[in-house]
C-alpha cells in the first residue's frame, strides 16, 4: 500500500562552533571552512534533487533547517541549499520555511539573504540573557550578541522564534524571569522553554557524577514553566503545546505537524523520516527503522502526541481511537481523577499538572498499544 504524502521536511546541519556541555544531539564542532560541510551540503543538494525527480516535495507545507546550527554552515551553502529547494518545490510564501539560527554566527547580510531565498521563519538558540548561564551551558554567544542577533533577524523577519532553557543549576527565579521578559521586550513572535536534561556521556552528566555540578531540580524547573506561563501569558502569548509560546497565528506549523500525525521526510544524518497510511506507520533513521507501528499503535500515538497540545484531542478522535482501543474511556476517567486531564467543550485536555508529569499521562496513554 502506497505511503500518504510528505507534508513536513526536515534537512539536518549537524555542524556548530562549538558543543555545548549539555548536548547529546547528532552534531559536531567543526570549523566553518571545514571541506567536510562542502561534502555533506552537496550531499543534501543531491538528496533534495533526487526526492524531487521522485515526486516526494510536492505536497509539502513547512520546511525546517535545524541542526546542529545551519547559520554556522555560512551564507554560500545556505545559499546553494535553499535555492535548490526553491527550484525544487517551490518555497512559496505560504509554504512555512523555518531555520535554525546561533547568535554568534547569524549576521544581518545572512538574515537579508535567507529572506530572500524563502526562508520566512527564524528560530534562534539564545537559552539564556544572563552571561553567567550562558557561560554554565557552554554556550559560544553572550547576551549582547544574542540582543544583535535578534534585532538582525527583525530587519526582514515578522516570524521570530526564541529557544530558552530553564532549570539550570544556579539559575534563580529572578534570572530565569528576567530572560523571559527580555524576549518579549526584545519582539519576540514565539518562545519555546526547555527544562535542561542531563543526557548520558556528556560533560554535564560527567559533572554530574564527579559531583562538580548539581543535578537539575524538579520544583526548580516547576516554577519556571509557571514563571514563563504567566509572563509570556501576560504579553499576549498563548501556550499552545507543552513548552511553546505563540503569539496570535505565530505558531510552529512544522512542530505541529509531528504532533498531529502528519508524514515527514529526514534528509541529512541522523534525519527521521516518517511514513504512513490507514495501516501502518515507519520511522527510519540512518536507514535503520526505528518504529514501525500497527493501526492500534498508531492511534496510541496520536493520543499521546495530541495531549502535548493545549487543544487536546476532539471526542470524535477519542470515540475513533477507542474502537481500536476499548480500554481508552476507563484510562481517560482515570487522568482526570488524578487531574493530569480534564474534558470540556468536547475535547480531552491535559491540565498543567499532567504537563507537569508528562510521563504519567503520556505513558498511560502509550501503554494502551505499546
Amino acid at each position: 500500500m502506497p505511503h500518504d504524502p510528505y507534508r513536513a521536511l526536515y534537512v539536518h546541519l549537524p555542524f556548530c562552533v562549538k558543543r555545548c556541555a549539555y548536548c547529546d544531539f547528532a552534531t559536531a564542532a567543526v570549523p566553518a571552512d571545514a571541506p567536510e560541510i562542502d561534502a555533506y551540503v552537496d550531499e543534501l543538494v543531491l538528496d533534495i534533487r533526487r526526492k524531487a525527480k521522485e515526486g516526494e516535495l510536492g505536497a509539502l507545507e513547512t520546511v525546517y533547517l535545524g541542526g546542529g546550527t545551519p547559520s554556522h554552515v555560512g551564507l554560500a551553502r545556505l545559499s546553494m541549499l535553499l535555492y535548490t529547494l526553491s527550484l525544487s518545490m517551490h518555497l512559496t510564501p505560504e509554504v512555512e520555511c523555518t531555520m535554525e539560527a546561533n547568535p554568534e554566527s547569524l549576521t544581518e547580510r545572512m538574515v537579508r539573504d535567507i529572506w530572500a531565498l524563502g526562508v520566512n521563519r527564524l528560530s534562534i538558540g539564545v537559552q539564556s540573557f544572563d552571561d553567567d548561564v550562558l557561560r554554565t551551558l557552554g554556550r559560544a554567544h553572550s547576551a549582547d550578541e544574542a540582543r544583535r542577533a535578534i534585532e538582525a533577524a527583525f530587519t526582514r523577519f515578522e516570524n521570530v522564534s526564541l529557544d530558552l532553557m530553564c532549570g539550570i543549576p544556579g539559575q534563580s527565579d529572578e534570572s530565569f524571569e528576567e530572560s523571559v521578559r527580555e524576549a518579549v521586550r526584545l519582539g519576540a513572535t514565539h518562545v519555546s522553554v526547555y527544562p535542561l536534561t542531563i543526557e548520558p556521556h556528556t560533560p554535564f552528566d560527567a559533572a554530574v557524577l564527579a559531583g562538580e555540578l548539581d543535578e537539575p531540580d524538579d520544583d526548580a524547573e516547576a516554577a519556571h514553566m509557571e514563571i514563563a506561563e504567566r509572563v509570556l501569558t501576560e504579553a499576549g502569548f498563548a501556550r499552545y503545546e507543552v513548552a511553546s509560546y505563540a503569539r496570535p497565528g505565530c505558531e510552529s506549523r512544522h512542530n505541529i505537524a509531528y504532533w498531529t500525525g502528519v508524514p515527514y521526510l529526514g534528509l541529512g544524518r541522523s534525519a527521521a523520516t516518517m511514513t504512513q497510511n490507514a495501516a501502518r506507520r515507519m520511522r527510519v533513521k540512518d536507514g535503520q527503522v526505528t518504529d514501525d507501528l500497527d493501526a492500534r499503535q498508531m492511534a496510541a500515538e496520536d493520543l499521546m502526541l495530541g495531549m502535548r497540545m493545549t487543544v487536546g484531542v476532539s471526542d470524535e478522535r477519542v470515540e475513533q481511537a477507542a474502537a481500536l482501543l476499548p480500554e481508552l474511556p476507563a484510562t481517560l476517567d482515570g487522568l482526570a481523577r488524578r487531574g493530569l486531564a480534564e474534558h470540556r467543550e468536547g475535547r480531552w485536555r491535559p491540565t498543567e499538572l499532567g504537563w507537569l508529569c508528562g510521563n504519567e499521562l503520556y505513558g498511560d496513554l502509550y501503554d494502551l498499544a505499546p
